[in-house]
């Protein structure tokens, strides 16, 4: 992403002082600048995110099961009403950062130091996005949250093994419960070729979005820690380096998914990609459809009210000898498409354990 000086059709090695280039500029430049880290910010994480929506409340509707009616003579079929769905809830959050400064400090400010501050608010911007959208995604237990205009709202989690039917998964002509949360039964030290968690993921996904010939776009999210086990697996086939040539009886994965956080690994034989997401918790393990509606919404402000959306430089205040800006960016995760998402427990405690710090 470019940074202030670019915008500024400056060179970075330049000494510029805030004071000199102006305030008004300044602004514009960083108004700019948020529109690019707002738009990569997106695309990084657009994968786990079907829609942004002003909704707090919304019925996300699903088809039903069965078989047609059996006919005879002249008699009408029954009407069928597909009625399957379950009601979701997003929270809307504030987030927000502040640059400050009294007039001193202001005047020795170089455009390099403006930089610095807006990388950090940048960099903590992305990572509370980051463990919003992880929190939504490996927490399996429905929870509230107090919305002040609409008051309890109860955000779901992937499918969870309450009492929501699902459509019937292939094979089946019944609609029943699931859950995506899953214990693999062994530790993360001990995947192999025997311990293998991408076939149980990808059946757990194909089950519900069909198989597709030759594979589909299912992609398997894996923390480092996790990186070298898999690399051992007989079923992988890892992507080449950019300095090394394959040989000629290496298999070298071709058509690799796009616009996703982290680095692709390579592909599993059962047809999976595997991405390592440093973001990851370690020893846990999420696996989507990018073909499916993605698991999440955000939840937004509504246009009319003119709040902006992403982060934003919402205000600045000037009380002499002090002057500060404030950032502020204002969203919410949940789960939508409950059905569009694994997430594995690499564990033996007998159950799916929410990681530390993500309840």
């Amino acid at each position: 992403m470019s940074g202030i000086f670019g915008i500024l059709g400056l060179a970075d090695t330049e000494r510029v002082f805030a004071q000199t280039v102006g305030q008004k500029v300044i602004y514009d430049a960083i108004v700019r600048l948020l529109e690019m880290y707002n738009a990569e910010l997106a695309q990084a994480l657009g994968i786990f995110v079907e829609e942004e929506t002003d909704a707090f409340k919304e019925r996300y509707k699903l088809a039903g099961g069965g078989r047609l009616q059996r006919r005879g003579g002249q008699a009408p079929s029954g009407a069928v009403k597909a009625y399957g769905g379950y009601d979701i809830a997003l929270p809307l959050e504030d987030f927000g950062a502040q640059m400050a400064g009294d007039d001193v400090a202001l005047a020795y400010m170089t455009l390099q130091d403006i930089q610095r501050h807006l990388d950090t608010i940048f960099i903590q911007d992305a990572a509370t996005v980051r463990f919003e959208l992880l929190k939504a995604l490996l927490n399996n237990t429905q929870r509230t949250f107090v919305d002040p205009l609409h008051g309890s709202l109860l955000v779901e989690p992937l499918a969870n093994g309450d009492a929501v039917v699902y459509p019937p998964v292939l094979g089946s002509e019944t609609e029943a419960t699931d859950t995506h949360y899953l214990e693999s039964g062994y530790a993360a030290a001990n995947i192999s070729d025997t311990n293998d968690p991408f076939p149980t993921m990808k059946d757990e996904l194909e089950e519900h979005f069909g198989v597709v010939q030759g594979g589909g776009n299912l992609i398997a999210f894996i923390n480092s820690a996790q990186r070298a086990k898999v690399g051992d697996l007989t079923d992988f086939d890892p992507i080449p380096s950019n300095y090394v040539i394959p040989g000629t009886q290496t298999p070298t994965p071709i058509n690799l998914p796009q616009s996703v956080p982290g680095a692709v690994l390579g592909y599993h034989a059962c047809g999976i990609w595997v991405v390592e997401w440093r973001s990851l918790p370690a020893a846990y393990m999420v696996a989507i459809d990018a073909d499916a509606p993605a698991p999440l919404k955000v939840r937004v402000d509504p246009a009319d009210t003119g709040l902006g959306r992403g982060l934003q430089l919402v205000a600045k205040d000037e009380q002499y000898p002090l002057e500060s800006s404030h950032y502020r960016h204002r969203f919410g995760f949940g789960c939508g498409n409950r059905l569009n998402g694994v997430v594995m427990e690499l564990g033996t405690g007998g159950t799916y354990t929410i990681p530390s710090g993500y309840s």
